[in-house]
C-alpha cells in the first residue's frame, strides 16, 4: 500500500515535467551572405507542433495541417510576407529552394542575391512569423557573413518592426 501511495505521489509530480518542456513559441533563421558572390542564402527552422496549428490562421479554408497542399501553399506565401530582408535598403527578392516538412521541423530554404558591392552593406530583417499567431513569438535570426555572425532576436511587439545589422567588418 505504502509503494502504491509513493508511486501515485511520484506521478503527479512528474505529470507537468513534459508540458513544461515547451514554454513558448520560436523560429530560428539563417542568413548567410557570400561575400565573393553576392549569393544570400535564407533557412528557417519551425517546430511542426508551431507551424500545423498555425495554419487555422494562416489558411482558414484549408485544413491546419502540413499534409494539406492548400494549407502548404498558403503557408509559403505567409512565410514571404512575414520574413522580408534588405541589403543596404533594396529589398532582397527571395525564392524557396526546398522545403522539408519533418515530424518534428518544418525547413525553408530560399536563395537570394545582391551585388558584389553590397554584400558590406547594412543588412536589415523583418522577422515577424507567427507573431500574430502566438503572443510569446520568439525569432531568432543570425546573418553570417565573412565569418562573423551577427543575432537579431524579435519577440512581443517588435516583432513586427525591423532591425539592422551592423555592416561587415
Amino acid at each position: 500500500m505504502r509503494a502504491a501511495v509513493m508511486i501515485a505521489a511520484a506521478s503527479l509530480l512528474l505529470a507537468p515535467v513534459p508540458a513544461a518542456a515547451h514554454r513558448g513559441h520560436g523560429a530560428l533563421s539563417v542568413v548567410e551572405i557570400d561575400a565573393r558572390t553576392g549569393g544570400i542564402m535564407v533557412s528557417h527552422r519551425i517546430a511542426a507542433h508551431d507551424a500545423e496549428p498555425a495554419l487555422a490562421k494562416i489558411a482558414p479554408d484549408a485544413q491546419a495541417s502540413l499534409d494539406d497542399p492548400e494549407a502548404i501553399e498558403a503557408f509559403k506565401a505567409y512565410m514571404l510576407e512575414t520574413f522580408t530582408l534588405a541589403v543596404d535598403g533594396a529589398a532582397v527578392d527571395l525564392t524557396l529552394k526546398a522545403m522539408t516538412l519533418g515530424a518534428d521541423e518544418v525547413r525553408l530554404e530560399y536563395a537570394g542575391k545582391v551585388s558584389a558591392h553590397d554584400v558590406g552593406a547594412p543588412v536589415t530583417v523583418r522577422a515577424a512569423m507567427f507573431a500574430d499567431i502566438y503572443d510569446d513569438e520568439v525569432n531568432q535570426v543570425n546573418i553570417r557573413r565573412n565569418g562573423i555572425t551577427r543575432t537579431l532576436v524579435f519577440s512581443g511587439e517588435e516583432a513586427h518592426a525591423t532591425q539592422s545589422a551592423p555592416e561587415a567588418p
